[in-house]
């Protein structure tokens, strides 16, 4: 601060202090005149309501008092005057320094044990996996929601339902955390007329048993045979291409007719951004044995 700037302050804030002293010294002692019955001759109403003049409640001189001292006291003993810094040379910096290194020194152990730990380990340390739920709403739960059931409007997958795209270990989960992942279904509606999507979809639907049309599902089976290079010819997916399971009443976009029937029309296409560069290898540790945990837990 220039000494301009710190002598301005200090004047503003003597002005003021000086004044609501004065005003509040003065008040004590000033003499109010006075009719003969205690009021100022002020009425109201037609001479119904008259003003009284009173002294100033003991309670409310003393609280007043007090507020003052307080104050005095806060500028002596912490900046606030200009560009004096205080008796006790407090600063804003110093306590945030503080704070961090208080933080540090617990937070450190944690950081250390987990480093050298596998995923699996990890997911059973309490204290890392409330961490880890932590950095996850911090850094997931945008598209996977607070507790990782996932958004079919983004086609963010649910993470706690034990049905992975790319594999459950630990070490495919910390991957996908890291390197992020993209998944592409083509779109087939150059491939396939209306009906013929129309049929494939009811047999997509009839491999997870749901409600379908029986006949349309049989014309659809053999437009599937297209289908099984990546999901397999029993439909049951391809952790190694992402390509999801189809049998198991899960479902990314949807598991209606309409939201299946768009998906083999216009494709889809997923993507999991990489966070290695905003999260430390602990970090990603951390969240990666939460998700491990909570699928586990949901199982169970």
């Amino acid at each position: 601060m220039t000494p301009f700037w710190s002598a301005w302050i200090m004047f503003l804030v003597v002005l003021n202090l000086g004044i609501t002293l004065f005003l509040f010294l003065w008040g004590q002692r000033v003499a109010i005149p006075t009719l003969a019955d205690g009021t100022s001759g002020h009425v109201w109403a037609h001479g119904v309501l008259k003003e009284g003049i009173r002294k100033l409640p003991l309670w409310w001189v003393l609280i007043s008092l007090a507020m003052f001292i307080t104050g005095f006291t806060y500028l002596a003993l912490y900046p606030g005057f200009g560009s004096f810094k205080g008796m006790l040379g407090w600063t804003a910096h110093g306590e945030l320094a503080t704070d961090l290194a208080a933080n540090r020194s617990k937070l450190d152990p944690l950081l250390q044990r987990v480093a050298v730990q596998p995923v699996e380990t990890i997911a059973r340390d309490a204290e890392a996996t409330l961490v880890g739920q932590r950095l996850f709403i911090d850094n997931c739960a945008a598209c996977h929601g607070n507790e990782g059931h996932g958004n079919h409007l983004v086609g963010a997958p649910n993470l706690i339902d034990g049905d992975w795209l790319y594999g459950g270990s630990g070490d495919a989960i910390l991957a996908s955390i890291q390197d992020g992942r993209m998944g592409v279904m083509p779109p087939m509606g150059a491939s396939f007329d209306a009906a013929t999507v129309d049929n494939l979809a009811n047999y997509v639907l009839s491999l997870s048993g749901a409600d379908h049309w029986p006949s349309k599902a049989a014309a659809g089976q053999a437009s599937f045979a297209l289908c099984a290079a990546c999901h397999g010819p029993t439909g049951t997916g391809n952790q190694a291409l992402g390509a999801p399971d189809l049998t198991d009443h899960v479902w990314l976009y949807g598991g209606d007719n309409a939201a299946i029937e768009r998906t083999i029309r216009d494709g889809r296409s997923g993507v999991m951004p990489a966070w290695r560069t905003r999260l430390s290898d602990t970090d990603a540790r951390m969240i990666a044995a939460w998700v491990y945990e909570q699928s586990r837990s949901q199982a169970r």
